[in-house]
């Protein structure tokens, strides 16, 4: 298996490269070996050291590659890098994987029955924008990026249809 770099938010690097096995490996250059095994979905028993440590996976971000754990009561985040990020680092195209957002389209025909957002409001990712109800059903459309609303083309109690634009981001 590839050698992958965790970076724990802000602190330190650890260069991890675990065997095909997942057993052992190496970290920092120096071999490991530890016992994994699954209590349920996403919480693990790990000994390692004659340490027992128990895990839980509390949240994954496939797509930025960042991880939210809780080993023995204490949470962690951090970031997986592999050569490949590594590479397009040095190259200084790593900022290639984060997409700019300029604008939202309707996701579907309905009624616009609030606009939580206005002109200028700086939102982050997963912010409530507007309520959208299609075949009876309340629908909260939220932010798919962070940023600044930059206009708005809809109003409440327009009816929009499915990918007409409702707003442009800065």
């Amino acid at each position: 298996m590839g050698a992958i770099k965790v970076v724990r938010e802000g602190e330190k690097e650890f260069n991890v490269e675990l065997d095909k096995d997942l057993n052992s490996g190496l970290l920092n250059g120096e071999t490991f070996n530890w016992d994994v095994i699954k209590i349920k979905e996403n919480t693990y028993h790990i000994i390692k050291d004659n340490k027992s440590y128990n895990l839980e996976v509390l949240s994954i971000k496939p797509e930025e590659k960042s991880f939210f754990i809780k080993v023995d009561g204490i949470k962690y985040q951090f970031n997986a890098k592999d050569k490949y990020d590594e590479l397009l680092h040095s190259l200084g195209m790593d900022n290639l994987a984060s997409k700019k957002v300029s604008d939202l389209k309707a996701p579907m025909p309905g009624l616009v029955l609030e606009v939580s957002v206005e002109g200028g409001q700086q939102v982050s990712k997963g912010d409530a924008l507007l309520i959208l109800e299609a075949m009876k059903m309340e629908n909260v459309i939220k932010s798919p990026t962070d940023g600044v609303i930059k206009s708005i083309s809809i109003n409440k109690g327009e009816t929009v249809e499915k990918n007409q634009l409702i707003l442009n981001f800065e």
